[in-house]
């Protein structure tokens, strides 16, 4: 199989020993499955065809541009406050920021600059992109490849989250022998929220097997019936649950539960919605939705998520002309912080949707998006699409860390969060 040989060879690679320099430039050439992330008024990317999406990876543009910060040389340097009890007391600049990046590798030709994000980077969670047909036992072996890379000294010895899109219809990351072939939400919001559990739990259990213990899934962006197919990132692909807050809780909540039941954390996406927009995210810019506000029934049923229990939340990266104009939601502390966290209550982690390769986030340093996200008060930043990102987003962290305080302690609460989840995490 095509992903077992280059998990081979992705291993040998590593046993031999070589100490390699992290890139912030182009590396590995991405899958083309596009993310439903979206962009902000003001960038400058091109707007490029509509494609099959995936909302958490998308192709990496030419021309990617690394972080404008490099981070200062002292390894060892620790956060501010850090007694004894506290759960990051010991760990470096470096090893905190690395446990706020989700780097990503792909399941069809994983690259040597993924690995080298964990080893060399401290980068702490992996999300497989891309699509195989090559089943549970060779998506297991790949894993175990980038598990194995954990240490001490790379990530403190925290094991990694490991994510993947297994939505179902045309977002599904992983088929073949072990994998069922799951439908688009709109039929799964046909069956009973019974049924919808019981079958959820067995995509779950198949997700565990292959050593996976995230799932970015599902979607809960409320789409108008009317206008559905004007829709590119989620009606026109039937990846909504239905068109109503009632369908959409309620078979959102039932695949929650089953996947949560098998031991797979969902992530509830894209807040505040991506169901108003007319425009893809991953492939154009200047993404805008005018229509939600801070009360829409869009925004309240990713609260009635969190009410049923949801520990993880995607941000959007569209601007939401009515709640904050001037950012995209993953970079805007009203979105985030504001309503989010404050309005919604929501006290889990809150990730974004790729900010490596998406049209909508181009307009600004692979570096600048990761401390934007931060400062915003996002917990988890995703370089999907384009992993080669990743270490100027690490190095833009450190930098920011160790020069400002205030950002400081941003870093710290966000890496207490993502260590306190993935101390929640079954098995």
């Amino acid at each position: 199989m095509i992903l077992r040989r280059r998990a081979a060879r992705l291993a040998a690679l590593l046993a031999a020993g070589a100490v390699l320099a992290s890139c912030s430039g182009p590396g590995s050439e991405p899958t083309s499955a596009p993310a439903t992330s979206s962009a902000p008024s003001g960038t400058s990317a091109p707007a490029s065809p509509e494609q099959t999406p995936s909302p958490t990876s998308s192709p990496a543009p030419t021309g990617t541009t690394a972080g404008t910060t490099t981070p200062s040389p002292a390894p060892s340097s620790t956060g501010p406050s850090e007694p004894a009890d506290d759960p990051l007391a010991g760990w470096t600049w470096e090893q905190k920021a690395g446990q706020l990046i989700m780097v990503g590798v792909s399941v069809s030709d994983p690259a040597a600059v993924s690995a080298e994000a964990i080893r060399d980077k401290h980068v702490g969670n992996l999300f497989l992109h891309g699509r195989s047909t090559a089943g549970v036992a060779a998506t297991r072996e790949l894993v175990d490849e980038y598990t194995a890379l954990v240490s001490r000294r790379s990530t403190h010895g925290t094991p990694l989250l490991v994510a993947t899109d297994q939505e179902g219809g045309k977002v599904q990351v992983l088929r073949g022998p072990g994998f069922s072939d799951i439908p688009e939400a709109t039929e799964q919001a046909t069956w009973s929220p019974a049924t919808l559990r019981r079958r959820a739990r067995g995509w779950g259990d198949e997700l565990a097997a292959a050593g996976v213990n995230l799932n970015l899934a599902p979607v809960m962006d409320l789409v108008d019936e009317a206008d559905a197919a004007d829709n590119p990132p989620v009606g026109a692909f039937q990846r909504n649950y239905g068109f109503t807050p009632q369908t959409v809780v309620s078979s959102a909540n039932a695949f929650s539960a089953g996947q949560r039941a098998a031991g797979v954390e969902p992530v509830i996406k894209h807040f505040p919605g991506l169901g108003r927009v007319t425009t893809n995210t991953d492939t154009t810019t200047h993404v805008t939705d005018d229509v939600t506000t801070r009360d829409s029934d869009s925004v309240r049923v990713f609260a009635r998520g969190i009410d049923a229990g949801a520990r993880y939340v995607m941000m959007s990266t569209a601007v939401y002309d009515r709640i904050d104009p001037d950012a995209p939601a993953a970079f805007s502390p009203v979105v985030v912080d504001g309503l989010l966290r404050g309005e919604l209550g929501f006290d889990g982690v809150v990730m974004t949707d790729d900010l490596s390769a998406a049209a909508q986030v181009q307009g600004w340093s692979p570096g600048r998006r990761a401390v934007d996200a931060v400062d915003a008060g996002v917990d988890l930043v995703l370089a999907s699409a384009d992993p080669s990102v990743a270490p100027a987003m690490a190095d833009a962290l450190v930098a920011k860390a160790r020069t400002d305080p205030a950002f400081a302690k941003k870093v710290d609460a966000a890496a207490r969060r993502v260590l306190a989840a993935k101390a929640g995490l079954s098995g």
